[in-house]
């Protein structure tokens, strides 16, 4: 079910003010363009969040281990993003489902997951735009350091629970 508008509003607010967040390993960023990531339907822009560096995440329950996972993103020059990281609450997540080439390892000490593991490289996935299915069962969370974490579930109606991920400049 749709939430109120000034539930979006505060998470917003509290994303320019809000502390914590992610480090996810990736080159920076050459320009210094202020940008945001942007949570949108066919009905319009539901959240944004600014960007405080390069990198942000999305989790969800996967459907297969019922479990955790995490994709980690940095931002391109070009606007698009970049998978970089894998991580997950269980290993075989990354071995078994995501079939990563390398050995997962620990997550380090802070880390919101158990385990992370580097895509393959052989296949790289860079985004410019990408759908999302935020159902309540999936979970799907955005994490951008600084703010807290947004839950796209929450932002649609269950029987429309498809949002788009992109990011755009900011003023």
């Amino acid at each position: 079910m749709r939430k109120p508008a000034a539930a979006v509003v505060g998470l917003v607010c509290l994303g320019m003010l809000g502390a914590g967040g992610i480090a996810v390993a990736g080159a920076p960023m050459e320009s210094h363009r202020p940008r945001a990531v942007v949570i949108s339907n066919d009905g319009g822009v539901l959240a944004s969040i600014p960007l405080a560096g390069d990198t942000f995440a999305v989790s969800y329950r996967n459907s297969i281990y019922g479990t955790v996972a995490e994709e980690r993103y940095t931002v391109q020059e070009d606007g698009s993003y970049r998978l970089v990281q894998l991580a997950a609450d269980q290993l075989a997540v990354l071995e078994e489902y995501y079939a990563v080439p390398g050995p997962p390892s620990a997550a380090g000490e802070g880390d919101r997951r158990e385990w992370v593991a580097d895509p393959d490289p052989g296949h790289p996935a860079e985004f410019g735009r990408l759908s999302l299915a935020a159902t309540d069962l999936g979970l799907r969370t955005v994490y951008v350091s600084g703010a807290p974490p947004l839950e796209l579930w929450k932002l649609v109606e269950d029987s429309d629970p498809f949002v788009v991920l992109s990011l755009k400049e900011t003023p």
